[in-house]
């Protein structure tokens, strides 16, 4: 079994400030992390691995500095680091991103067999979730998304089960390999990296690829020249000039506290009760 997870290195959102003036987000001095929702789609293939045997192979397109992502997941268990590094891919959104990672997905494939391809279900830069959807589309894979668990996989006859989330609850879908999955937050825990594995992932060398090297045939549909979306404007949320209503209340009963709360948001919104009415009867 051969499968490849495609990750990504992303600043870490928790410090990540935008510019007062400019409306720019401001980069500098913040640390760059793994996406933490690929994390949970390379446990899970490691564990296929676990399970199977073969290889898992890691995908990262970015800067050199990349390297450092790749290197960490190396140090989980992973066998092979691909980094897909051009200044040509400079600027790339998730249409051009998918078709610089699908033509790398399919050189790949060219040297071992791709069984199944991992994404997190989305990053927490872009928030999109168009990444994955669109390496499937492109390489003609059967796609899950917001896949929950996997139920079962069977080698023998090319097939997956996974449950996946959905609005109404919880679907079991059973396809045919190969595929792509993405995977949701919080289906597993990363396991720890050893020692030895440590040592491993300093020492291991990743592979680096231009676009050339990447397979890419047409140079039109990478980086900026490849990618319609435009952002005009990047800024923070307005800070609420409305201060939090204090509630004093005599009793302390649950249940008087709730018929107060409710009451008092019932006053500032008059229609929600009556929405909320028919939608119970409905």
């Amino acid at each position: 079994m051969h499968i490849v997870v495609c990750i990504k290195q992303v600043p870490d959102s928790a410090q990540i400030r935008v510019h007062p003036v400019t409306n720019t987000i401001m980069r500098q001095g913040v640390p760059a992390i793994v996406n933490p929702y690929d994390l949970f789609s390379l446990e899970e293939a490691l564990r296929l691995k676990d399970q199977f045997g073969g290889k898992v192979t890691v995908l990262c397109m970015g800067p050199p500095q990349a390297e450092e992502a790749l290197r960490k997941c190396i140090s989980f268990g992973a066998d092979d680091a691909i980094l897909v590094t051009d200044r040509a891919f400079a600027g790339a959104d998730t249409l051009a991103t998918s078709y610089a990672l699908a033509s790398a997905i399919r050189k790949i494939g060219s040297e071992q067999k791709v069984d199944m391809v991992f994404t997190g279900k989305q990053t927490i830069d872009g928030d999109t979730a168009q990444v994955g959807p669109g390496i499937a589309k492109r390489l003609g894979l059967q796609l899950l998304t917001y896949v929950s668990r996997i139920v079962e996989t069977d080698l023998e006859k090319g097939t997956i089960t996974v449950e996946r989330r959905g609005e109404g609850g919880v679907q079991v879908l059973r396809t045919a390999l190969p595929c792509l999955i993405t995977m949701l937050e919080n289906t597993n825990e990363m396991r720890f990296a050893s020692l030895p594995m440590m040592i491993h992932a300093a020492a291991c060398q990743v592979r680096k690829w231009n676009k050339d090297d990447a397979g890419i045939e047409d140079v039109t549909k990478i980086g900026l020249k490849g990618s319609p979306t435009v952002v005009s404007r990047v800024f923070g949320p307005t800070p609420r000039a409305q201060k939090a209503e204090m509630m004093t209340v005599e009793s302390s009963s649950l249940r008087d506290i709730s018929l107060n709360l409710l009451q008092s948001i019932f006053t500032v919104h008059p229609t929600l009760e009556q929405d909320l009415v028919d939608k119970l009867s409905a």
